[in-house]
């Protein structure tokens, strides 16, 4: 790193807990005296959030036995955009997720694909809403099948409007609007919007402390030890540590 590394981590802290680019920098020009610009905060964000989710990613998971599944609704250069996500009901971790424009068959196959990659054989139940397009993509990701008796996996549909519709889901989506509420929606391209979401994956599986299971998800769902306060660091240093290994 060519800045401080304290200086990079700090921004990456305050932008995922909600502070503009903009106002980060403020905060730069009170507390360091060789300020940085609001771009270079954001490809901050952009680059050390790929970096630390290309590791994250492939971390073996210890998860329940359900996944909840449910999409959050963004616009990105004035279209609609879609946030799909996982969540492990028992850990509370982020399993998969991706960031995309329509909640077209492939990606969201490609979600639960990678969702079942990291569980292996620990998921039987699937929970998701009434989106027509969720039991073909858990036929083709977890095996899901209505027409035989035995399936991987059972497709448990809770409608919106009914009552303790995916609670737990929709507290882990309350807890991301209020970070991305102050982007006022994405103005950059979908892929910058997607790493940026990565980003926050991460902060919410690794960084900000879970209230109802009194830790951060990941250390009830990994072996990973984080033992310093400054866990964006220890990320990024393992991160490096996997590619050279």
């Amino acid at each position: 790193m060519r800045n401080d590394f304290r200086k990079i981590t700090l921004c990456l802290d305050l932008f995922y807990k909600g502070v503009s680019t903009r106002k980060v920098q403020d905060h730069l020009k009170a507390f360091y005296p060789h300020n940085s610009s609001h771009k270079s905060i954001y490809k901050w964000v952009i680059k050390y959030s790929n970096i630390i989710y290309d590791y994250t990613n492939k971390i073996p998971l210890k998860t329940g036995n359900e996944l909840m599944v449910d999409e959050m609704e963004y616009s990105t250069k004035g279209k609609q955009s879609w946030f799909v996500d996982c969540m492990d009901t028992k850990t509370r971790y982020m399993v998969a997720s991706d960031f995309m424009y329509g909640r077209t068959m492939p990606r969201l196959i490609n979600v639960l694909r990678n969702a079942k990659k990291k569980t292996a054989n620990q998921i039987s139940i699937v929970t998701t809403d009434g989106l027509n397009a969720y039991p073909h993509a858990l036929h083709k990701s977890f095996k899901l099948n209505k027409r035989k008796a035995k399936s991987q996996i059972i497709h448990n549909i809770v409608k919106a409007n009914e009552r303790g519709f995916n609670h737990k889901i929709e507290r882990l989506h309350n807890s991301i609007r209020e970070r991305t509420k102050t982007f006022r929606n994405f103005h950059g391209s979908i892929d910058s919007a997607s790493t940026i979401m990565r980003g926050m994956e991460v902060y919410y599986n690794f960084i900000r402390l879970h209230q109802a299971i009194k830790c951060r998800p990941y250390e009830l769902a990994t072996e990973l030890k984080l033992n310093s306060e400054n866990k964006w660091l220890e990320l990024i240093i393992h991160s490096f540590n996997a590619k050279i290994s």
